[in-house]
């Protein structure tokens, strides 16, 4: 590796960040995510069953692996949603802005015994991941939203059993950027790899390219183990794949948990409901009506004269 920062640091181990990686001289370019406080202030806010812990995880390494490939200041999330009324999981969404910052939140079923007995019988991202249906069912999506310009949309196939490889399939559908990702976590860390193969930008750049560069890359992605990604800094990580390679690094992106939820935002849901609505809401709850975030647990308290001062202005 040719920037002596990249030396392994083992104190990196438990640091949320996204560290970006270049190959000198290619048009291989590439991030790497490790994610542990961050990812254990966001499952702590709800009992999540341990495998939909670890879909979250991977779902959020994801997200902040995806946001690293476009160049817009804004936010992108990662959503499922289950096509079966009898699925355990009904949807689970993670997103990441441009700054790093991070959050995540699922609805699921687990009020019967039945139920919570199937949870516990589950015990990786896949498992959760394959209460969508089976392959083809269920529906992913990818959100681009800008703070300035149109959101967009996409509609990740479901070609595969599990995450990682569905999203790589959608990058090389839609973008046309052969991409190759790796994900994982075991419900305490998480963590990921993105490697994409950039468009040439002319036959001269092509022809200085070592043609055998990304099948090489290609398998030493693969030989990545579960383990590795989910406890090892980043800088190590990319030591032990690609110590053999002339690999560059940026400075890294810290990554932190964050919600964007407000009193603002609880007092425009409010009137889109309707004074005679809430009023009659508020009559049911002895005079008195909370809305509570289900991202960080932050809960805005109302009453009668709040209602009334809200609709008066």
């Amino acid at each position: 590796m040719t920037d002596t920062s990249i030396t392994p640091n083992a104190s990196l181990t438990h640091q949320d960040v996204r560290q970006r990686f270049f190959i000198e001289h290619s048009p291989v370019r590439g991030d790497v995510v490790h994610l542990a406080k961050s990812y254990a202030s966001i499952i702590a806010q709800k009992p999540y069953p341990e495998a939909l812990k670890c879909l979250l995880g991977e779902m959020l390494s994801a997200a902040s692996l995806l946001i690293g490939t476009l160049k817009i200041d804004g936010t992108l999330s990662i959503q499922l949603q289950s096509s079966d009324s009898d699925s355990l999981l009904n949807w689970a969404m993670a997103e990441c802005d441009r700054d790093g910052i991070i959050r995540a939140l699922a609805s699921f079923k687990a009020e019967t015994d039945e139920q919570q007995q199937a949870w516990d019988n589950m015990t990786s991202a896949n498992d959760a991941f394959a209460e969508l249906g089976a392959v083809g069912q269920g529906v992913l999506f990818i959100n681009i939203q800008p703070k300035n310009g149109e959101a967009y949309q996409g509609i990740v196939e479901r070609s595969h059993d599990n995450l990682a490889d569905c999203l790589a399939h959608y990058q090389k559908q839609s973008a046309q950027i052969p991409t190759l990702i790796n994900l994982a976590s075991d419900g305490l860390q998480a963590g990921g790899i993105l490697v994409q193969l950039l468009p040439r930008r002319d036959d001269e750049e092509a022809e200085k390219v070592d043609s055998d560069l990304w099948p090489r890359l290609t398998v030493l992605t693969s030989t990545i183990k579960a383990d590795e990604l989910i406890n090892l800094p980043p800088t190590e990580l990319l030591y032990r794949l690609y110590n053999e390679e002339e690999v560059v690094l940026p400075d890294a992106v810290a990554l932190e948990f964050g919600c964007t939820c407000s009193k603002d935002k609880c007092n425009s849901a409010i009137l889109q409901i309707g004074e005679n609505e809430m009023l009659d809401i508020l009559d049911e709850q002895n005079g008195k009506f909370e809305m509570d975030c289900g991202f960080c647990g932050a809960v805005y308290p109302f009453d009668r004269s709040d209602i009334e001062n809200l609709f008066a202005d």
